[in-house]
């Protein structure tokens, strides 16, 4: 006999379970609403106590997309496409993932892309054309656009 993971809790038991989870880190409104449903509340209550965690600040998207493109960037090592792509998925407002990656150090984001592809410069072989293929691949998976990865490029093969 399988038993459900789902507890049917109240309404009353959510908001103080959510509060205690965003307490501990930062959750978007779309988590925040998914974690609530899997606890066995309804959508519209999950909904109902979801706008009851964003008036008293406990989830806040903004909030949210700040941390994540800090960790992101500095962890993951990922570029402002990837993260806004993420971010989207997450159905964080255009205009929050907007304004948060233009808040991207410059400096510090370009430092981050040659870093990596220094590293990965000194496992890749091949020829010159080969070489440079192979670190612009690398570079756009990690999320980095066409302009800075060119840049970056022509700094570490020509020099």
């Amino acid at each position: 006999m399988k038993i459900s993971a789902v507890q049917n809790i109240t309404v009353k038991e959510a908001r103080e379970k959510a509060m205690q989870w965003c307490s501990r880190r930062e959750y978007c409104r779309r988590d925040m609403l998914d974690k609530i449903v899997s606890w066995g509340c309804t959508p519209a209550e999950a909904r109902e106590t979801v706008d009851f965690l964003v008036e008293q600040k406990f989830v806040d998207d903004r909030r949210y997309a700040e941390a994540f493109v800090k960790d992101k960037l500095r962890f993951n090592k990922w570029g402002r496409v990837k993260i806004a792509c993420m971010l989207r998925m997450q159905n964080i407002d255009k205009a929050i993932v907007a304004d948060v990656l233009s808040a991207i150090d410059e400096t510090g984001y370009n430092r981050v892309l040659t870093e990596e592809l220094q590293k990965k410069y000194r496992t890749v072989r091949g020829n010159a054309l080969e070489i440079k293929g192979k670190l612009y691949r690398f570079a756009a998976g990690r999320g980095f656009e066409p302009e800075i990865i060119n840049e970056a490029i022509s700094k570490i093969v020509d020099s």
